[in-house]
């Protein structure tokens, strides 16, 4: 596969041009394709794909447009296959596209570009020059060329366009410096053309043009960039412009540009300071107008963080000219976790735009979250801010009102950048804010700062973990590019187990440049053996779990509880329902300590009402789990989250499955547990997809930590949800975890019931031999149990059993066996069920019109007690039936009678299997179109779960591409 993004969107499989579908559908693409190698989540795709607000079916049509894209990128490559190249896979919550090496024109151009500047940093101008071209060659227009236009304009395209705009300045700088000017013409000229304002690229191609021999359009080019400037914003050209224009009148550009410091790509923004009227204090004295510039030193290996740097830039184009009035001072918080990077960013980040205030820079560490607990007051950091704007102890007023009021009007008529680090607060924050327009201040914190966002209107910047791309130039910043290549799959071991944490990467660097001879391998193993705990990131200069402490340290009570008793919960995320009963706390008070985690960015809210953290912020809260709860307690909670997931997920498939789901009592429920509350087919289908790796990890929890009631019969309600969804692995995974417990507590009910499932489950992927030991052990211990729902389902099991044997007279006997039972009991749903599979026996033995009778009993007992799903099942086996027959027209009818239930009651999987026998019918027809629209259905809807029957649906879809319309 090879795709293009610099310029129009485009994608090929061999020679062979793909249709990229809709307008949204080639927008998704052109999302993965920016975003290559990294997961997207679907709030991310919903995000940038409905700029103005998305519509409530917004994630459903996402979900299509990826079923599309991957029947169209890789339609031979079965859909299981997630981490495929070249196609697009589930990852960590969303999708990832991974081109093949090369086959991506932006990896391409990042490449060539990275080797240009490293050929430049070496004193080779000529390769760097020839490697730019070779890059730029490869941007052919706008970005995403093709996607609506208001998509285009979200950030993660425009920082493409931004790092295209880059690489020309870079290469202009050494196209001048090799005497080879023309070589960078035409990009700069394409680049100029779409940022017509952007002063340093404009100063590049006067330059360009001179050197190239074109003096006059040089000049031309400055005269009509001048009146633009003085006409759309209404400021003189600055530094670096009116540089450029004077270095051509000496009718010398390139000797000139030689000589001096070639402005780096950030340095040229600056714009020529404007001259203003100094402060006056209260009284009306005059005070001194200092440039303070207080910032740290900026890391000299600062990396990665590049889109949430653009997200940070982008906010200040307003200050981009001094002549500019923006409304007020621009305010940005940059929140989260301890360790993840926050001061880091924000210090490069002022360095970065610095030059555009030139009245100077303040910092402050306000030390928020010291471990003495000893924050600084404001008051403090307002006479060190006026110190630093050389205000004489004498000058000094009196009370931190006074001092405020005397800070503020320091400020009026400047553009000053403050720069807070490591905030408790708003409260802390809001005496140190500049009072008039112009300036920028960028706030660290652990915590959202809400009053900030809300009454200041301050921008948020979140920070989570790093990409791998990014984490791996952490480590090759700080061990070598050479030690990261010759140990890639330590490398992957390591940032995995670092959890991608900025501080935890720079820990681990450190550990390793100790000892250069030590094997990332050994690291990796030392991490590994550490894992669990944080002892493996603690060292002398910086300790995680100190860090992570002093956020811990700063909650009330009931948030540190809920804190250490999420510990519990073995799933990727939580729901503010689990959450609740988890803490026994009531529902208002669990969401306050929710909250108050998601501040102090212990805990991300990475969907409404669902929550997840860190793996070392996990790892720390089990630590405190264990330090500071009791057995009891711990106990106690884990009892509480057992009850509600059980209930819910009992209460979840009654409502998908109604007649046809087997359970029994669950235990008494716990003081302070609920289930979740379920309104209907919908929403019980959405919680079971959402909670459903939880589910299955709480299954072994249960099963481990002496709850086996709980685990089997978690595992029994989940059985049918995982058959239809194709999840076998996980089945036959959660019944055996089940199965063990249930045995080693004697239980057997729990035995018998797990026998049954785990049979039925490992017969779906052919172990029958197996599946047939532990359907007998199951027919057994019902039978001793006197438990006769139970035989007469381990009894269907085996029929099922049979007929893939094509041992069809046996399936009949236990089929009738099983009649019996409930005949026994009155249970018309069940009997109709039965029917309705004698009947699919007898279509498997070719007596299709008594497969009619049966089914047709089956349809008019099901129609009786109302049971829609089991319905739904029989005129599908009706139509199989007429299809067999030939009798087409009749197959139709019942199918369609099948599908308008399915898709009544939200079976997706049954109506995906009712949509392929259409196809096949339709397609026996000699109706092909429809017959590939009908497939085509089945196979978006199984795709999007990965399940394995999508590949049957692929291959007929394949083998008809050459049939007649």
């Amino acid at each position: 596969m090879r795709f293009t993004v610099l310029g129009p969107v485009r994608a090929w499989r061999g020679d062979t041009e793909l249709a990229l579908g809709p307008p949204k559908q080639r927008a998704l693409l052109a999302l993965l394709l920016v975003r290559a190698g990294s997961p997207v989540s679907l709030s991310d795709m919903v995000d940038v794909l409905w700029p103005q607000g998305p519509p409530k079916s917004a994630t459903n049509v996402v979900r299509h447009h990826v079923g599309s894209l991957r029947r169209l990128l890789a339609p031979e490559t079965p859909t299981g296959e997630d981490r495929a190249v070249g196609t697009v896979a589930r990852y960590s919550g969303g999708y990832r596209l991974d081109p093949q090496t090369g086959g991506l024109d932006l990896l391409v151009f990042r490449r060539l570009a990275a080797r240009a500047r490293q050929a430049a940093s070496e004193g080779s101008p000529k390769t760097a020059t020839d490697l730019y071209d070779e890059a730029l060659a490869l941007w052919r227009g706008p970005i995403a060329d093709g996607v609506p236009a208001d998509i285009r304009g979200h950030p993660v395209f425009t920082a493409i366009d931004d790092e295209c705009v880059s690489v020309v300045r870079d290469a202009a700088v050494d196209a001048l410096t090799a005497g080879t000017p023309d070589r960078v013409l035409a990009p700069l000229r394409r680049a100029t053309t779409s940022h017509p304002l952007d002063e340093p690229l404009q100063a590049r191609l006067v330059l360009v043009l001179a050197a190239a021999g074109r003096r006059a359009e040089a000049l031309a080019t400055y005269r009509a960039v001048r009146d633009r400037l003085a006409e759309e914003l209404g400021i003189a050209p600055g530094r670096e412009l009116t540089e450029a224009h004077q270095r051509v009148l000496d009718q010398d550009p390139s000797d000139v540009w030689r000589s001096g410091t070639p402005p780096g790509p950030d340095s040229g923004d600056a714009p020529a300071p404007r001259r203003r009227p100094r402060a006056e204090t209260p009284s009306g004295a005059r005070t001194p107008a200092p440039h303070p510039a207080q910032l740290p030193a900026d890391l000299p290996v600062f990396a990665g963080r590049r889109s949430e740097l653009a997200r940070a830039l982008a906010l200040l184009p307003e200050l981009d000219h001094p002549a500019a009035t923006p409304e007020a001072t621009v305010i940005t918080t940059i929140e989260g976790m301890a360790g993840v990077g926050k001061t880091s960013l924000a210090v490069h980040w002022a360095h970065r735009v610095a030059h555009r205030f030139p009245d100077g820079q303040l910092y402050a560490n306000l030390r928020g979250f010291d471990p003495a607990g000893a924050a600084v007051e404001p008051g403090d950091v307002l006479r060190a801010f006026l110190h630093g704007l050389s205000v004489h102890p004498h000058d000094m007023p009196a009370g931190p009102d006074a001092q405020a009021g005397l800070y503020r009007s320091l400020l009026t008529h400047r553009r000053v950048l403050v720069l807070l680090d490591n905030a408790r607060d708003s409260a802390q924050v809001r005496p140190l804010l500049p009072g008039s327009p112009g300036s920028l201040v960028i706030v660290t914190s652990r915590r959202r700062l809400q009053g900030l966002i809300t009454a200041d209107g301050a921008h948020s910047l979140t920070l989570g973990p790093l990409g791998d791309a990014e984490a791996r130039e952490v480590l090759a910043q700080r061990i070598g590019a050479q030690r990261i290549a010759a140990e890639p799959a330590a490398v992957e071991a390591v940032i995995a187990l670092c959890g991608r944490l900025p501080l935890a990467l720079v820990i681990v660097a450190a550990h390793s440049t100790a000892g250069p001879g030590l094997p990332l391998a050994s690291i990796a193993a030392e991490l590994r053996a550490g894992h669990g705990s944080l002892d493996a990131f603690s060292g002398d200069e910086a300790d995680v779990r100190a860090v992570f402490s002093w956020s811990h340290r700063a909650l009330t009570p009931v948030a540190t509880r809920l804190f250490r008793l999420l510990a519990l919960h073995p799933g990727p995320d939580v729901s503010r329902s689990a959450a609740t009963s988890l803490t026994a706390l009531r529902p208002g008070e669990a969401r306050a300590a929710l909250t108050a985690l998601v501040r102090s960015h212990l805990l991300i809210e990475h969907a409404t009402g669902r929550y997840t953290s860190h793996d070392l912020l996990r790892a720390y809260a089990d630590e405190l789990l264990y330090a500071e709860e009791s057995e009891q307690g711990r106990r106690e909670a884990l009892g509480r989250l057992l009850d509600h997931v059980l209930r819910t997920a009992q209460a979840a498939v009654d409502l998908l499955f109604p007649h046809r789901v087997e359970r029994e009592t669950p235990p008494p429920c716990r003081a302070g547990s609920a289930p979740e509350p379920l309104t209907g087919r919908e929403s019980a289908a959405a919680w079971l997809t959402v909670e459903l790796p939880g589910l299955l990890a709480l299954i072994e929890r249960a099963a481990t930590c002496g709850f086996p009631v709980h685990a089997w019969q978690l595992a029994l309600a989940l059985e049918l949800f995982l058959d239809r969804r194709g999840l076998r692995e996980e089945q036959i995974t959660v019944q055996r975890v089940a199965l063990a417990a249930a045995e080693r507590h004697d239980d057997r009910l729990g035995r018998a019931h797990l026998h049954r499932t785990l049979g039925f489950a490992l017969h779906r992927i052919g172990v029958d031999s197996e599946a047939a030991s532990h359907l007998g052990s199951a027919l057994d211990l019902f039978t001793a149990l006197g438990h006769s729902d139970g035989q007469a389902r381990t009894l269907r099991s085996l029929a099922f059993l049979a007929n893939s044997r094509a041992c069809h007279q046996e399936a009949l006997e236990h089929y009738a066996q099983a009649l019996a039972h409930y005949r026994a009991t009155d249970d018309l749903s069940r009997q109709a069920g039965v029917f309705n599979e004698i009947g699919w026996t007898h279509i498997l033995r070719g007596e299709h019109h008594e497969a009619l009778a049966q089914c047709t009993t089956a349809v008019a007992l099901h129609q009786k007690t109302g049971d829609i799903n089991g319905e739904a099942a029989a005129w599908d086996s009706l139509g199989y039936a007429h299809h067999h027959l030939r009798q087409h027209a009749h197959a139709l009818d019942c199918y369609r009678q099948a599908l308008v239930l399915f898709r009544e009651i939200g079976d997706r999987a049954l109506e995906a299997d009712t949509l392929g026998h259409i196809g096949d019918t339709l397609h026996e027809q000699g109706n092909h179109t429809a017959a590939r629209s009908s497939w085509g259905q089945a196979a978006a809807i199984l795709a999007e779960w990965g399940h394995p029957d999508t590949c049957q649906l692929l291959k007929k879809l394949r083998d008809a591409a050459a049939d007649p319309p």
